[in-house]
This record gives structure tokens, C-alpha cells and sequence, in this order.
């Protein structure tokens, strides 16, 4: 087909990835450590709004993108004291932020905004493109008019699995996740391994709510997210936790939505089209692309030894 030459679908498959991948790398960090962490979808949703919020309130895209992510840490800061020092349960805990998002962002969205939303002049983030990248035939599409955490994302993809699995402290995440107890036992503080790569993945989260709306919008609507937030866990599953393989996964994943886009105008119905990332999913999580292996450790409680 000749829109699978277009340079734009490609483009745009990158661009509809960003939000999936940076949930799904967080989620890595996360699970990588022992936390089984499904809020992906509520925390991605604070970040967008709070983003705006800020955004529109200081005259600064950039200050929102900020204030987003702050958000974003405390709010997994909140999910990582109930599932690491509580011992809740992680499932039903990730699935009751989520609701608890839904319903606040959507309350604040009224309360503050009213009817009419979000107003049109909130700054946005820029778009950005690469002068020398740009100007190469097919793949200048992908570095033209792209947003800044389009080329952000491509950072942290390298710079994550370089940590998790090339450096001490990514050891060290990595095996609290594998065996506690042994890794207690040599002298590291489970607990403290946790929190951070709890935290690191609400801040991964948010700043793909973020991208949200101040990336690709300058606004936010009820639920934006529209389940993001849980196929960004199938992505990461799908990805074997790994952070290029959740990149990947969250590649294919764009594609299916950017295809879906492109589709509409050849008379295919948009309500079957918007139905393919979502069955991608269904297929991944039922492991019909290969079984993946989690953690050893993935959402179990551990009460330190000493």
C-alpha cells in the first residue's frame, strides 16, 4: 500500500508512541524493583492537568511541564509508601489512584476552568527540527516540527537501559527486584530501591501525561488519556522490561494508532480503526507475541531483615 511508504505515517507512529513508551519505561523502573505498578493511567492524567494548570498560570509551557512531573513524583511517592511500607495491595492500590485521578482531574477541571475547558491561549511546548537530520529524504520526516519530548524520549530510552543494566545503582534496582532477601542480606536497603523506582516511574508517567497536553495540545479534556496508560503496560510486558524492548513494543503500538488516522479517509469506519491499538494489547497481554517473564520478586511485600 502506498501509504506505507508515506514518511508522515512513520513520523507520526514516532510522535503516537511518546505517550506509551515514557509510562512503559517508567513501569520497567518500577516493576525492575519489585512494585507491580498499574496507576500509570491516573498519574499520566495528574501530570496532563497539572501541566496545563501551570502552564496557564505562570505564561510558561515550561513551568507547567515542571509542575507536572513534580505532581507526578508525589503522587507515586504516595502509591510507593501504601504498596512498599503498608504492604497493600499493589493491583487494587494502582486501580484506586486511577479512579481517584479520573474523578479529581475531571472535578478540577470544572471547578476551576468551568465549561468552556481549558482556554486556548495556554503556552505550549515547542516543536523542534533538526537542520541536518531534517533535510534527509524520508527520515528528515521524523526530526521536522517534532515536539521537544518527541527528541526528550529518544533521551531517556538510551539513557534508562543504560542505567538498569550498565551501571551499579541499575544492578542494584534490578536484583531488590529479583531477590530481596539476598540483596537485603548484602547490605542493601530494599525499601529505599523501591521508592525510587516507584518514583522514577510516576515521573516517567507524567511527563507522558504531559506530552499529552502540552505536546500535542495546549489543553485538557476528561479522561485524555483514553487508556494510555494501561496499554503502556502491556507495551512494557510486551517489552519484557526492558527499556528498548518497552520502546519498541510502544513503537508498534503507535503504529496501529497512526495507521487507524490515516486510514479514516479511505472510507474505513474511525470506531474500527480506533479499536487496533487495543487489540494489539488484548494479543500482547495474552501472550500471543511470547511469553514474558516477570521479576522474580514482582509484587511481593518485603519486610527488611534488620
Amino acid at each position: 500500500m502506498n501509504i506505507l511508504t508515506n514518511a508522515q505515517l512513520w513520523a507520526s507512529t514516532l510522535a503516537m508512541a511518546v505517550p506509551l513508551a515514557l509510562p512503559a519505561i517508567g513501569g520497567t523502573f518500577s516493576e525492575r524493583t519489585g512494585v507491580v505498578n498499574i496507576a500509570m493511567e491516573g498519574i499520566m492524567l495528574m501530570g496532563a492537568f497539572f501541566g496545563v494548570a501551570f502552564s496557564y498560570w505562570t505564561g510558561s509551557a515550561w513551568v507547567g511541564l515542571l509542575c507536572g512531573l513534580i505532581m507526578g513524583g508525589l503522587l507515586s511517592a504516595v502509591f510507593a509508601w501504601a504498596a512498599i511500607r503498608l504492604a497493600a495491595d499493589q493491583v487494587v492500590l494502582g486501580m484506586a489512584i486511577n479512579i481517584f485521578a479520573a474523578g479529581l482531574t475531571a472535578f478540577l477541571l470544572d471547578t476551576i476552568f468551568g465549561f468552556g475547558g481549558t482556554p486556548p491561549q495556554t503556552p505550549q511546548l515547542p516543536t523542534l527540527s533538526i537542520p541536518v537530520l531534517s533535510s534527509i529524504p524520508f527520515i528528515g520526516a521524523f526530526f521536522t516540527n517534532q515536539s521537544v519530548l518527541v527528541y526528550v524520549m529518544l533521551v531517556i530510552v538510551v539513557l534508562s537501559h543504560w542505567f538498569l543494566f550498565h551501571t551499579r545503582i541499575g544492578l542494584r534496582m534490578r536484583s531488590v527486584g529479583e531477590n530481596p532477601l539476598a540483596a537485603d542480606t548484602a547490605g542493601l536497603n530494599v525499601w529505599r530501591l523501591r521508592y525510587a523506582g516507584v518514583i522514577i516511574g510516576g515521573v516517567l508517567s507524567a511527563l507522558g501525561g504531559v506530552y499529552l497536553s502540552l505536546g500535542i495540545l495546549n489543553s485538557f479534556d476528561v479522561n485524555m488519556t483514553n487508556g494510555r496508560g494501561y496499554i503502556a503496560l502491556a507495551a512494557m510486558i510486551f517489552g519484557k522490561w526492558t527499556p528498548l524492548g518497552s520502546f519498541a513494543a510502544s513503537l508498534l503500538f503507535g503504529f496501529a494508532t497512526a495507521l487507524g488516522i490515516a486510514l479514516q479517509n479511505h472510507g474505513i469506519s474511525a470506531n474500527l480503526l480506533g479499536m487496533l491499538p487495543y487489540l494489539l494489547t488484548i494479543l500482547a497481554l495474552a501472550g500471543l507475541v511470547g511469553r514474558s517473564k516477570a521479576p522474580a520478586a514482582d509484587g511481593i511485600p518485603y519486610n527488611p531483615q534488620r
